[in-house]
């Protein structure tokens, strides 16, 4: 069999969807493909008028210095992320318009007005300056996703200090190296969150974490119901005591566009997380820019991310692309179906939610409960549905569509990384949609997909998803570690390396098929996870689905599929050979799972993304590696 042959890609995406003519005629992109081209033949010419939609307070001298692999942008100007976020919305008059809307999970709702978040980050800031925190020092946050984790970042970003966010589910081991790798001089956490109706303490973690570390000089406690704080540590200060003690004035730092603003990191598959830096000017010209063209952002949207801010989506699409635009968010605490699984959907009925943006993991969550939830509610107010963390699998893009969008919303389904700092490859709502095809790339970013040399393969085979350019968001290096950084550069010669397989069609749509090293090559075909676990997803027993490939002394790997089935189906024999035939019709023979298991969990990120290497490792008895990110 031809080379190619073994490459194609099993899961055969024919269908489009349309976009509603409303939602053409409001776009802020009609005509992707003129645009694109523009982009890609003057990618500096077309950031610099992206850019000028924002304030600097010094304008650049030029657009980008690219020093394979190392790229600047926006050369020499001045600026700072929250006059963007916060002050620019006030001085236009939208003091008093609504900037979050935060419920919790006992429905308690707070809202906060733009003029009224200027100043709690403005008297945070100056009481972090209080303490001795200055430009480009690190301060890590151990915060749930509330206003006040989000004014944390603010307040750091305002005088020039790093932020460092770390999930506020993360054990004491993952926050402890994080705040160890930063060298950070102060910590900023809340004495609780809360995950279905039980009251997580964090405090706790906090002290265990920083046990011994001399170089963290404060924490700042939210301290939620006055109760934990007994005053006795003069290392720890009630963040509401340190805000309302400090003016409420506080000038921006003035930060260069190259000045870091933040570290994320991101787990590897083995050894310590890398330590993802961002600077300060092409990410928020990128992260603006993405989040009013592929939302189609208005003045009048109420706008919803579910994601955490301890992930790269809640830096980027839950507080700076977002608050650059000025439109009103819902932000939630605790879990999507707590108490019941009708809580995400009252909330686009009360709060009329126009723009959606969650994972296909909640996605697929919501499907094994079933229809009769969302269709409880009004979700007429929806116009748009994004899709984040993960490939959507056809199936849970059109349940998601169908239930979710009432058969009238655009689905976006955002391709992009922690590195990449924001969308890299999406469907804009203005063309069609491919199920389970991310779309096409993002304005000026050019993509291949390649062989292991970097060649470029035709339509319809797997590759290697690489990046050929440098864009304004993306990662300027790892903290403390160049030589990580440079392996994205260096891993194919030439390119930006995702890590992610993909393949592109006949009309440029991109599909990506998991992670590169999620691969299973069976008999010398090389089947991508995600292909698999879709086939499995779309039988309507299947919830869902992850594959992982185990050894074959014929065949090279087989493939091995753990399965989590939907309320009302039962484990037998007789599904399992149901599951294989239904493999085999949708994707052929040679994807066919040799075993099946039923099992009630998946190990999963916090962020919901499955994790099959610690499948593998355990079904082969190997060591598991880095854990720090993993849920439960």
């Amino acid at each position: 069999m031809a080379e190619k042959e073994k490459l194609e890609v099993l899961l055969k995406v024919k269908e489009k969807y349309e976009p509603p003519k409303e939602v053409v005629d409001r776009a802020w992109v009609k005509d992707y493909e003129s645009l694109y081209k523009e982009s890609v033949q003057d990618r500096e010419g077309f950031w610099a008028k992206v850019a000028e939609e924002l304030e600097w307070f010094k304008k650049w001298d030029k657009v980008l210095e690219w020093n394979y692999p190392y790229a600047k942008w926006f050369l020499g100007a001045k600026t700072n992320i929250t006059y963007n976020c916060l002050d620019r919305h006030v001085k236009s008059g939208k003091r008093n318009k609504v900037a979050y809307i935060f419920v919790d999970e006992d429905n308690n709702e707070r809202k906060i007005t733009y003029g009224e978040l200027l100043e709690l980050v403005s008297r945070l800031a100056n009481g972090l300056k209080s303490l001795g925190v200055k430009k480009g020092d690190r301060v890590s946050i151990y915060m749930p996703t509330t206003i006040e984790g989000v004014a944390s970042m603010l307040a750091c970003a305002r005088i020039g200090a790093i932020h460092s966010v770390v999930f506020a589910g993360f054990s004491e081991g993952a926050l402890r190296t994080r705040i160890e790798d930063a060298k950070a001089k102060v910590v900023i956490t809340s004495s609780y969150t809360k995950r279905r109706g039980k009251r997580v303490d964090l405090l706790p973690t906090v002290e265990n974490a920083i046990d011994g570390l001399e170089f963290v000089e404060k924490v700042v406690v939210w301290d939620r119901d006055g109760d934990t704080l007994s005053g006795d540590s003069s290392k720890f200060v009630e963040f509401y005591e340190l805000v309302n003690s400090s003016s409420p004035e506080c000038e921006p730092e003035e930060m260069d566009a190259e000045d870091p603003l933040f570290i994320l990191y991101t787990s590897g598959t083995t050894g310590k997380p890398k330590g993802v830096l961002h600077t300060t000017g092409g990410y928020m010209v990128q992260t603006y820019f993405t989040s009013k063209v592929v939302f189609d952002l208005h003045e009048d949207d109420i706008y919803w991310c579910s994601a955490d801010i301890g992930w790269i989506t809640g830096h980027s699409y839950i507080v700076y692309g977002i608050l650059a635009n000025g439109v009103t968010s819902v932000i939630t605490e605790g879990a999507p179906d707590y108490p019941n699984p009708g809580r995400w959907w009252s909330y686009i009925e009360k709060y009329r939610v126009n723009v959606f943006y969650t994972a296909p993991t909640a996605i697929r969550l919501f499907m094994k409960y079933g229809e009769e939830w969302p269709a409880k509610y009004d979700l007429s107010s929806l116009r748009i549905l994004g899709s984040v963390g993960e490939p959507i699998n056809p199936e849970a893009w059109h349940w998601y569509y169908k239930h979710i969008g009432g058969q009238r919303c655009v689905i976006v389904d955002t391709w992009w990384q922690t590195e990449t700092g924001a969308h890299m490859i999406t469907t804009v709502p203005s063309y069609p949609a491919k199920p389970g095809k991310a779309g096409k790339p993002m304005f000026s970013v050019e993509v291949d997909v390649v062989d292991k040399d970097g060649n470029r393969l035709p339509p319809d085979t797997v590759g290697f998803l690489v990046v050929k350019t440098p864009w304004p968001s993306m990662l300027r290096t790892c903290w403390g570690e160049p030589e990580r950084y440079e392996k994205y550069w260096n891993t194919i010669q030439g390119v930006y390396f995702a890590g992610d397989l993909a393949s592109y069609d006949e009309e440029g749509y991109v599909m990506i098929l998991g992670r590169a090293d999620d691969v299973i090559n069976v008999a010398g075909h090389r089947i991508g996870t995600m292909e698999v676990e879709s086939a499995l997803v779309d039988h309507p027993a299947v919830a869902e689905a992850a594959v992982i490939g185990k050894p074959h002394e014929v065949k090279g790997e087989s493939i091995k599929a753990f399965v989590i089935l939907k309320k009302g189906h039962e484990p037998s024999e007789n599904l399992i050979e149901e599951l294989k035939l239904h493999v085999r019709k949708v994707l052929g023979p040679v994807a066919v799972p040799d075993e099946i298991e039923f099992i009630d969990k998946l190990p999963k990120t916090r962020s919901g993304k499955i994790m099959r290497r610690i499948l593998k490792a355990q079904e082969l008895g190997l060591e598991v590696g880095d854990v720090s990110t993993l849920e439960d």
